[in-house]
């Protein structure tokens, strides 16, 4: 998802505009993070005039708890992807199989959103339709980024979420994803993946997508819900748990992959909140988005067309979202 949207960049491909965004939020990242140290709260104005605070000493208690009592897994112990699968991640199946695990997380749903659809490109008509995000309208969809060498945002975020879809099974968790890809064959609308992820009465839902910023730009953040209270929209009962969903994923994910913080949005925290998203401002479940890197940066990009990075990536997201259920 380029940052140039406010939610999407327009449905070029591979063409990122600049344009406005709600950067804020006040965290504390967890200390045991290798080599980051703890983060420092600050509050921000964002281009909307909300001024962020910043977040609650028990929210970062409770990251620093979920990485340290994680301290000893480590990126070497990730399950590998399955056999079948190549290097797109692209497994048969329905995008909404049960649970077939019987770890820790039975009971549990997880809706997995992979950013955009590889079939935007051929349905520029439906995805430019305008639907109601609460705040405002806007595009149901649009193409995403890609790298400078063509490996498209959408691509990516499909294959992470079969990664992430394998991992959260093993721990019994039941998975849902938004779309896989062909089904269906282009979309759905942004306000169609919330109302997915409440349908299923989510336990955590997360939006998967990869940034489209200037080179040089590189670094991740996982996107929180701001409060927001108009039209279809009431974030207010999710912003506290997902905001705790947030900084685990944000804290397990920096340190699985080794990816830093982005440098162009957060202050350094990787924790970003905005209210100019429908995924967000539509659901009814805790929510994040986390953008995993910039396509458009040369360093990022080597790591992002990497299927041994990804399933890193897949890991320290998968992390960050068990640590939250088990504890919720």
């Amino acid at each position: 998802m380029s940052y140039t949207g406010p939610e999407f960049e327009s449905p070029q491909p591979r063409r990122p505009r600049r344009g406005p965004l709600t950067v804020a939020l006040a965290a504390l990242v967890p200390g045991a993070l290798l080599g980051w140290g703890v983060y420092e709260a600050l509050g921000d104005g964002g281009s909307d005039g909300e001024v962020r605070t910043a977040s609650s000493a028990s929210s970062a208690s409770s990251a620093s708890a979920a990485s340290a009592s994680s301290a000893s897994r480590t990126a070497s112990s990730a399950p590998a992807p399955a056999a079948s699968r190549g290097d797109d991640g692209k497994v048969s199946g329905s995008p909404s199989a049960p649970s077939s695990g019987s770890g820790a997380l039975q009971g549990k749903v997880v809706v997995i959103d992979p950013g955009h659809n590889p079939g935007n490109f051929r349905h520029t008509a439906e995805i430019n339709r305008q639907v109601d995000i609460g705040t405002n309208s806007k595009e149901c969809d649009t193409t995403g980024t890609s790298t400078n060498d063509g490996y498209t945002e959408a691509r990516f975020t499909l294959d992470l979420a079969h990664r992430l879809r394998d991992l959260l099974e093993r721990e019994g968790a039941t998975v849902k994803l938004t779309h896989d890809g062909d089904t269906p064959p282009w979309g759905p609308c942004v306000d169609e993946r919330a109302r997915i992820g409440n349908a299923a009465h989510a336990d955590a839902a997360i939006s998967l997508h990869a940034d489209g910023s200037d080179a040089g730009n590189r670094g991740f953040h996982v996107i929180l819900p701001g409060s927001v209270h108009a039209g279809a929209a009431d974030t207010r009962p999710i912003v506290g748990p997902s905001h705790e969903l947030g900084v685990r994923v944000a804290g397990t994910y920096l340190r699985e992959t080794g990816e830093p913080p982005a440098n162009y949005v957060g202050g350094g925290t990787g924790l970003v909140t905005r209210t100019d998203l429908g995924g967000l401002n539509l659901s009814t479940v805790p929510k994040v988005f986390i953008e995993c890197g910039n396509m458009r940066d040369n360093t990022d990009a080597a790591l992002l067309t990497s299927g041994t990075w990804r399933q890193r990536a897949a890991q320290g997201i998968s992390e960050g979202i068990v640590s939250f259920l088990r504890d919720s």
